[in-house]
């Protein structure tokens, strides 16, 4: 598997499979610090998108990433939900 940083991350935008929605970019990427993995991105909202205004965010957990491309990201069962922390930010859960 070929490997990337964080900055490769940023510069990719992420889409919704299901729907074809453009939910945005990369602005922080969450890790599980013990395990070594990253646990979910979380993307900034453009306005308009999941009922996100402009600067708020949605964490997507890993396991919802379908595929990783060069360009792209796909995931897939997001559907916007308070963050359980707050803070500007809402969760993508199914």
């Amino acid at each position: 598997m070929p490997s990337c940083n964080s900055e490769d991350f940023r510069d990719k935008e992420v889409i919704c499979v299901s729907d074809g929605r453009r939910l945005g970019y990369i602005c922080e990427i969450e890790f599980d610090v013990c395990d070594g993995r990253i646990t979910a991105i979380v993307v900034r909202g453009e306005g308009g998108v999941l009922g996100l205004g402009k600067g708020e965010e949605i964490v997507i957990p890993w396991e919802k990433i379908q595929k990783i491309g060069e360009d792209i990201i796909l995931v897939d069962g997001i559907v916007c939900a308070p963050h359980p922390c707050g803070h500007g930010r809402r969760r993508g859960k199914v």
